[in-house]
């Protein structure tokens, strides 16, 4: 489902303004990149934090309406205060359509519970839950799926073996095979290895 957000321009600008600004629960943006010069923009907070809900929000391509024009643009950065449930700032950052360009995607672990490490006791480890992927903004992919299926005990998933779609490629396997990192992996819980040797020995002393 397309994003479409309307904000607004603003004129004020600097800490004490960004300040004010968040007082009335606006939320301090900036629409940068391209050919164009930066756009200062401001948002509702509880529409920000709504939207920040929304797993696509970080990756998709979303159509900022402001007044009569739009921007295509994608999420590049969100400052959040220390303590407080408040966002800062946003960060947008204009599309070019023919240009391809560096996301992060995130990834969805399946068939976890039928994977034969986990039925034999082993537990999963998400080592990535998102990748970067370089592709054209028209081909960015809502998630990258990692089947755990056929994964055994002590054994893992790399890069190399995700199932991307057609013009989406790894940043990080661009850089050559031996950047072939794991994703994910089953290993044998810490004790039940030791726990099976105790009952293998007791068997054999009776």
């Amino acid at each position: 489902m397309a994003i479409e957000l309307n904000v607004e321009v603003r004129e004020d600008l600097g800490k004490g303004a960004s300040r004010r600004l968040r007082h009335t629960d606006m939320v301090p943006a900036i629409i940068y990149g391209g050919d164009k010069e930066p756009t200062n923009i401001m948002l509702p907070h509880r529409v920000a934090v709504k939207q920040l809900e929304n797993e696509l929000f970080y990756t998709q391509v979303m159509t900022l309406k402001v007044g009569k024009a739009s921007e295509k643009v994608v999420l590049r950065d969100i400052q959040r205060h220390p303590i407080k449930q408040q966002v800062m700032h946003m960060d947008f950052l204009r599309i070019d359509p023919k240009h391809k360009m560096h996301v992060h995607v995130p990834l969805h672990f399946i068939n976890e519970s039928t994977a034969p490490g986990v039925k034999a006791g082993g537990k999963i480890n998400h080592i990535m839950i998102e990748i970067e992927v370089n592709c054209l903004p028209k081909d960015i992919p809502e998630f990258i799926e990692v089947d755990m299926g056929a994964l055994e005990i002590d054994s893992s998933i790399h890069l190399s073996e995700l199932k991307l779609p057609k013009g989406v490629e790894s940043v990080i396997l661009s850089h050559g095979a031996d950047h072939d990192s794991a994703v994910a992996a089953i290993h044998a819980v810490r004790g039940a290895k030791a726990d099976d040797e105790d009952e293998a020995a007791e068997g054999d002393a009776e």
